[in-house]
């Protein structure tokens, strides 16, 4: 199975110089200069789609909110190192998002960022058990 999520973005050209820049492989059989599709690993992609094309599918006109609307779903999604996860939240924010929280639990080290449209990413590392009993 493979997984889509479709974020509508105020500029497609601005949400692809950003995802771009994250370091993410633009599918360009899926994209034009309403949409750009991204892999963020095999078959899971981000649709990034203009508010009008995003409108015009399924009667969503309402559900389409801004950058100032807070986004009601967080994109998460492990990585294989705390490097990994630091690398690409300051590459986020090298690239004009916004850096949020960092966490860092005994069992797990995550950090948020926000893309330019507002979505919110939280990528993060299971770290390897240190007691053998658990």
């Amino acid at each position: 199975m493979s997984l889509y999520i479709t974020c509508p973005v105020e500029s497609v050209e601005r949400a692809t110089a950003f995802y771009t820049a994250l370091g993410w492989t633009l599918h360009a059989e899926m994209s034009n200069q309403d949409a750009s599709c991204f892999a963020i690993s095999a078959d899971q992609y981000i649709m990034l789609t203009s508010r009008e094309m995003y409108e015009s599918v399924g009667g969503v006109e309402a559900l389409v909110g801004g950058p100032d609307t807070p986004s009601k779903v967080t994109v998460s999604f492990d990585l294989g190192s705390q490097e990994a996860v630091d690398e690409l939240t300051e590459r986020a924010g090298a690239a004009g998002g916004r850096i949020g929280d960092t966490d860092d639990y005994p069992f797990m080290y995550q950090r948020q960022f926000d893309d330019p449209d507002g979505y919110h990413y939280s990528p993060f590392w299971i770290k390897p058990a240190t007691d053998p009993a658990v």
